[in-house]
């Protein structure tokens, strides 16, 4: 199809306005996600604090967000292959904004519960819709630094969900955090009416006339910003017979998903299973709780220096060997961490652990795995890779905790290095570098990608290719 050449006059764009409100109204959304997410460490305390929780009640509370978590990261894939990237988004918001509303009047921590179900399909959504939408909109030359650009905005949730916390919950009482989720994301909600659908998704549909005019919106809009456009060079995209899961395992397409896969299970496990459990380890390591939260705090800090360091060397250095530096990295100061006994050097060590873990989440879960997946499949592979990790983040605890108690923080440090091993040598062996190119050139082939015998059938070439 050649009629709307839609991925090649989106990547002649100039920079403009409309790739910062693009990069706007995406990041609000991704930023009310993860303030959801890590909201719930100061709720579920002053919950216990008050008698209005059990610990056992809090588990099940983080265990249900996680299983919705799942549940909203495969429907989205689904959803949003189908349906299209702006209703995939918007549902996403209503539905963990709806949700946190609800959660605000629970009677009951029972109800709050049920609900944080609803809110957690609502935020495993809204991280694959995100990274997804935005990759298909940038062009490929800066493409690093705006994926990277959204997980610093993400990440950044964190520490104003602390703060916030802290301003509001003692004064108005912990219903009020789902309050602000709640409304926050309905505003979203009505700003993000004015987001075009991608133009690439409208093309790969088959629905040319509506691909052209939300084009010609755009290059409107970025005319009127005072750019000039370069003439779009001609790309002929070759399009897959049939979207469907089976495709993510096909020939040409089966070691980019598990290569997808383990990257987000090892980030998710080592997030959920020792970032997550620092002031826990830092406790059993014989300091006090007040100074653990002081040093985890602290170390938490590269979070967001992580993010802004990927911002700055993906377009750089590229994918592959940022991804496998910083894996190295992180293996390193994680065998160095529990040998570790000095309070302050434990502090360095963490958060240079954290630092580089945080370029990973920038570079290959917010960049590099939306980018391995053709566009009628984007949706569904970076849907399955997150579910995938998801899925992890409800095994890990279950995992770290005994591994804890009968190793120590060195059996803990074991499993992440190790998942982080695999990780090195798949994406130094099987992956794929991304950088500066567009996305339909890291498309595999129509022949790479066979939908069924009966189409391969009508290949005859493409058992040569095996």
């Amino acid at each position: 199809m050649t009629a709307i050449n839609a991925g090649a006059r989106l990547d002649r764009l100039p920079v403009s306005r409309f790739h910062y409100r693009m990069l706007g109204l995406i990041g609000a959304g991704m930023f009310l996600d993860a303030f959801e997410i890590y909201l719930q460490g100061a709720v579920l305390a002053t919950l216990v604090s008050t008698g209005w929780s059990t610990p056992a009640l809090n588990a099940n509370f983080i265990s249900v967000t996680f299983a919705g978590m799942v549940v909203g990261a495969w429907l989205a894939g689904i959803l949003g292959d189908r349906y299209g990237r702006r209703f995939s988004y918007q549902v996403n918001l209503l539905i963990f904004g709806g949700a946190s509303l609800v959660g605000a009047f629970a009677p009951t921590m029972s109800w709050l519960i049920a609900a944080r179900f609803v809110m957690g399909c609502g935020l495993g959504a809204e991280i694959v819709v995100g990274y997804v939408a935005l990759s298909e909109i940038v062009p490929p030359r800066s493409r690093g630094r705006w994926g990277a650009a959204l997980a610093v905005v993400t990440n950044s949730a964190l520490f104003f969900s602390a703060l916030i916390g802290r301003a509001v919950i003692p004064n108005f009482g912990w219903r009020w955090m789902f309050v602000i989720v709640g409304i926050g994301a309905l505003i979203v909600w009505y700003l993000r009416k004015s987001m075009p659908e991608s133009p690439r998704w409208l093309e790969a549909k088959g629905h040319t006339a509506e691909a052209e005019r939300v084009l010609s919106e755009i290059e409107r809009e970025v005319e009127a910003d005072g750019k000039t456009l370069p003439p779009a060079p001609l790309v002929e995209r070759i399009a897959l017979e049939k979207a469907s899961l089976g495709a993510l395992f096909s020939r040409g397409m089966l070691m980019r998903t598990i290569t997808g896969s383990i990257l987000l299970i090892a980030l998710n496990t080592t997030i959920y299973g020792f970032i997550a459990f620092l002031p826990t380890f830092m406790v059993k390591q014989g300091i006090n709780i007040v100074t653990s939260l002081n040093y985890t705090t602290l170390m938490s800090f590269g979070g967001p220096v992580g993010a802004l360091i990927g911002m700055w060397l993906s377009d750089k250095a590229g994918r592959k060997p940022c991804i496998v530096v910083f894996s190295v990295l992180a293996i390193i100061f994680g065998v160095l961490y529990p040998q570790t006994t000095d309070p302050t050097l434990l502090t360095i060590i963490g958060f240079l652990l954290v630092t580089a873990v945080y370029v990973l989440v920038a570079i290959a879960w917010g960049l590099y795995v939306p980018e391995l997946f053709p566009t009628e499949i984007r949706m569904r592979g970076a849907g399955f890779c997150n579910t995938a990790g998801r899925l992890m983040t409800i095994v890990t605890p279950q995992l770290a905790v005994p591994l804890f108690a009968a190793t120590g923080i060195s059996g803990v440090i074991g499993l992440v290095t190790g998942l982080l091993v695999v990780q090195v040598v798949m994406v130094a062996v099987f992956g794929i570098e991304t950088k500066a190119k567009s996305l339909e050139e890291l498309a595999p082939s129509a022949d790479d990608v066979a939908m069924s015998s009966a189409a391969a059938a009508r290949r005859p070439s493409a058992g040569a290719l095996s």
